[in-house]
Parts: C-alpha cells; structure tokens; sequence
C-alpha cells in the first residue's frame, strides 16, 4: 500500500514538472496592442460590425488593417480613439452618429414564440415560451439584431428617454467656442 502511494506522488511531481517546464517553453505571447484596442471597443459583442465579437474585430484592425469605424455602438469617440492608437488617418464621412435607442416590445402582438431570445447577444429580453416578453432597458445595446427575428412585428426601436440619470451636458464643437453670456 505504501509503495502505491509513493510511486502515485512521484509520478505527480515528475508530471507536475513536466507540466511546469512546457508551460514555460512553449508559452505564447500575444499581442498586446490587440488587447489595448479591445479595450477600446464598447465590449457589448454586438457584431454590428460584421465580425462576432470585440476581440476578432480587434484582431482584424491590427493585423489585417480594417477600417476604425465599423463600430456603430462606439459611435464616432470610438472611431476616433482607434484612430489615434493606430495611427491611421480617421474618415468620419462614412460615419453617422445613430440616436441612442433601446428595444421595446409592444406586448398587445408579442406571442411569446423566443426567437428574439436565441439571437440577442447580451440577454436583454425577458419572458417565457407562449409569454409576453420585455426589455431590460439597462441591458439592451441597440444592435436591432431582434428586430428581424420578430415573426409579428413587435419589436421596434425606441429613442432612450432623457432622465437625470441619462442627461449629458453637450460640449462645444470647438476648443475656442466660448459661450456668449455677456
């Protein structure tokens, strides 16, 4: 008994090292400016851009040199801080700043079928089979990636109501705008 304890301890440690050793020689690094721009993305893994998530968009703008402005959820300060961390002139004519809008489900001809369920990427929608369903608005990201999955039409996009909590004060256009107060 005692000999099988000691030759199942040994063959952990001598794994254990080789495990250790490997991990060492074989580690691979990644790049760290594709983190840096992930990190600038929104992280809501819309894929409005065209690609299924953050960090393949990510890849592609550093490997591949895609073009800084596919990310509509990140609008046009998005764009422009991927810009500057690649150093790439930035072209916002393409660009359109969407207004800000959440999902809503006008509950008299939701039938509760879930196909909004199965493709929205962070789970904003809640309900149940042959349920009326409902948007949580803190959750909803705006991809309007339910919209077409609604077989009667009741999904739509709604502005975001203006509340305290939501209201920004708006800047000038220009570093040399004053206001005229005098």
């Amino acid at each position: 008994m005692i000999e099988a304890v000691l030759t199942l301890t040994a063959l952990g440690v001598v794994l254990g090292v080789v495990l250790g050793l490997a991990a060492r020689f074989f580690k691979v690094e990644g790049n760290p400016l594709i983190d840096e721009v992930e990190a600038i993305l929104p992280g809501i893994q819309c894929a409005q851009c065209g690609y299924p998530g953050c960090r393949p968009y990510a890849e592609a703008i550093v490997n591949d040199g895609e073009v800084v402005t596919n990310c509509p959820p990140g609008g046009m300060s998005t764009a422009a801080l991927l810009a500057e961390k690649m150093g790439v002139d930035l072209d916002l004519s393409s660009m359109e700043e969407k207004e800000k809008t959440i999902a809503f489900v006008d509950e008299s001809i939701c039938i509760g079928c879930t196909r909004c369920f199965q493709v929205c990427p962070t789970d904003s929608l809640l309900g149940a089979p042959q349920q009326v369903h409902t948007v949580i608005p803190e959750v909803c990201t705006s991809c309007e990636e339910c919209i077409p999955m609604c077989p009667t039409g009741a999904l739509s996009m709604v502005p975001i109501e203006t509340t305290v909590q939501t209201w920004h004060w708006h800047k000038p256009d220009s570093p040399g705008h004053q206001a005229r107060t005098r």
